[in-house]
């Protein structure tokens, strides 16, 4: 039963997000994906409570690619990139910032985690051009099912499955599946694997 309500509440959110939808796609087409996504994605941010998180959920399942209406997107969470998945059963916390990502199944991030479009978005070889100028790499940085990012962590390279990265950490290497990370930059402190008996 409670699962029928679940689906009949998301049903109606669907429909309430709908001229959201509407608004998204004509900004795309004057503007293109990305800059709509940002756009809208700071209006829907500003909901509250439960009504933001049916809204939001609802919204994002329409605009990004491949993306459940089964998670949980926080207050203030912004998206800048519209090439982004998000799987099933995610929990997105308050005052995130997420670039071009593909976040898998049953994924907890924190308060104030940052996933960045990898990490060449910037180049600053040439000091004779201005920074704004010299243009960068935008990359799909994936987070592997089941990780956990602790609040304030800053992710620019991928998260493999079932993995722990620490509050404050920032990720500028592939981690591998099961570690437990932290630190600036972030190194591997543990491992999750179960020991072979």
């Amino acid at each position: 039963m409670k699962s029928l309500i679940k689906s009949v509440i998301r049903l109606v959110f669907l429909l309430l997000a709908f001229p959201f939808w509407v608004g998204f796609t004509l900004q795309s087409i004057l503007m293109g994906k990305d800059q709509a996504t940002t756009s809208w994605s700071q209006m829907v941010s500003l909901f509250p409570g439960l009504t933001g998180v049916y809204l939001r959920a609802a919204f994002y399942r329409l605009v990004l690619n491949n993306t459940s209406q089964n998670t949980v997107i926080g207050f203030g969470t912004l998206f800048s990139q519209h090439d982004t998945h998000i799987s099933d059963g995610v929990y997105i916390g308050p005052q995130c910032n997420i670039g071009k990502c593909r976040i898998q199944a049953n994924c907890l991030l924190g308060s104030g985690v940052h996933i960045m479009s990898g990490k060449g978005q910037h180049n600053f070889s040439d000091p004779d051009t201005p920074l704004r100028e010299q243009g960068g790499t935008f990359t799909q940085v994936e987070i592997g099912e089941d990780s956990w990012l602790g609040n304030g962590a800053l992710v620019m390279a991928n998260v493999g499955k079932k993995c722990v990265v620490a509050a404050g950490s920032v990720v500028i290497s592939d981690v591998p599946d099961y570690a437990i990370v932290g630190g600036n930059p972030a190194k591997v402190l543990g491992s999750r694997k179960p020991k072979d008996t």
